[in-house]
């Protein structure tokens, strides 16, 4: 199934100018992992405490393009100026599920938003990411398939956030939209825990015929 992570290159290449102009004032993929989780906390700590206010929600889909152009902006940093560090690595992942639960989470105090729904999308992306994150331990290879993965999600919640914010009521439509989001999660970690077997049987068959 296609997902927005497919994209992900021709992202990269219009950002490509940008990140080397960071790269030469000493930017680091650290700090811009860090600021990321950073703006991230600061939205949600916003919803949290004006979440009545429905013109805040106008800016979440601005910060969720801003935290997608930023995860895309450390990787190149690692990747492409040698700045790939363990500790690199787990800020990466530990920022994406800070960044996940500080921006998903608080759409459980809009009103007219089901708690009830919202809560195990935020818990399912958690476990997502960990299933991703297990196929270094199982095959070698982090995971990041879909159909509901961090760059979806972020254009899922950056569209609802959009339309609540232009004053649409939250109704049966969201939860709908809600349940087929949490089967799409399901689905992901399926996805994403096959391919790891996959990997470690190919790798397996490949060891045995050398």
């Amino acid at each position: 199934m296609i997902t927005i992570y497919q994209l992900k290159p021709a992202f990269q290449k219009i950002l490509s100018p940008l990140v080397k102009q960071l790269a030469k004032q000493g930017i680091t993929a650290n700090q811009i992992t860090t600021s990321a989780a950073v703006l991230s906390v600061l939205m949600g700590i916003a919803i949290v405490l004006w979440h009545c206010q429905r013109w805040l929600l106008l800016l979440m889909p601005l910060v969720l393009f801003m935290r997608i152009a930023l995860n895309a902006i450390d990787g190149m940093l690692a990747r492409d100026y040698n700045q790939k560090t363990s500790l690199g690595t787990i800020l990466n992942e530990l920022g994406d599920v800070i960044s996940d639960t500080a921006l998903y989470l608080p759409f459980a105090l809009i009103p007219g938003v089901s708690s009830i729904l919202v809560v195990p999308i935020v818990l399912l992306s958690i476990i997502s990411e960990m299933t991703g994150v297990l196929g270094v331990t199982v095959s070698g290879k982090r995971q990041y398939q879909g159909p509901m993965g961090k760059s979806d999600r972020a254009f899922l919640f950056g569209i609802i956030a959009l339309l609540l914010g232009l004053g649409l009521t939250a109704g049966k439509w969201l939860d709908y939209i809600w349940i087929t989001t949490i089967l799409l999660l399901f689905s992901t970690i399926i996805n994403r825990a096959y391919s790891s077997l996959k990997e470690l049987e190919y790798h397996g068959l490949d060891e045995a015929s050398n």
